[in-house]
């Protein structure tokens, strides 16, 4: 496998895409990470990595097609990554649907965790390495406050904002 890299436009910037190529001809790359400008946290480029557009073109076609406001879901093979716990809560990220929020609480309440875990929770959360695709901007505080994104909150407020979901 090769670690392959591209970059692609938004309305957020330039996201850096990195995946794991098994046969980039036929589309095999896993995706282990989307990253937006200014990340705190975000996978680098590794050395001898290689910017391959044609590994990304589905992901792309995918984030171009959200950002329009024509996408809810997305479908890209993606790495798990992260621990056992992390890999739990992300599962969580994913069945939040477009268009809506939830917060740390309930998203601790999923997994298992008690209300002392909500820090674990917001943690894992903001290690999450796929922003955009597994959607943990749509966690918000209790108070329907916008709370932390490794993307900063003016990408987050846009993604809300986007889906029709941003809080009053």
């Amino acid at each position: 496998m090769a670690t392959v890299h591209e970059i692609v436009d938004s309305p957020l910037g330039e996201l850096l895409l990195i995946g794991e190529a098994s046969d980039t001809a036929a589309g095999g790359t896993a995706l282990t990470s989307l990253s937006l400008p200014g990340q705190k946290g975000a996978a680098l480029v590794a050395d001898g990595g290689r910017r391959e557009p044609a590994a990304f073109r589905e992901i792309a076609r995918q984030l171009e097609a959200y950002f329009a406001g024509e996408r809810i879901r997305f479908t890209v093979a993606c790495t798990p990554g992260g621990t056992e716990f992390q890999r739990r809560v992300w599962r969580a990220l994913e069945d939040v649907p477009y268009g809506r929020t939830t917060t740390y609480k309930e998203i601790a309440a999923r997994v298992g965790t008690s209300a002392v875990g909500v820090r674990a929770v917001g943690t894992a959360i903001g290690r999450n390495p796929l922003l955009v695709v597994r959607p943990c901007h749509r966690v918000i505080g209790a108070d329907g406050a916008l709370r932390g994104y490794a993307g900063g909150l003016p990408a987050k407020a846009h993604l809300l904002g986007l889906e029709g979901a941003l809080p009053s």
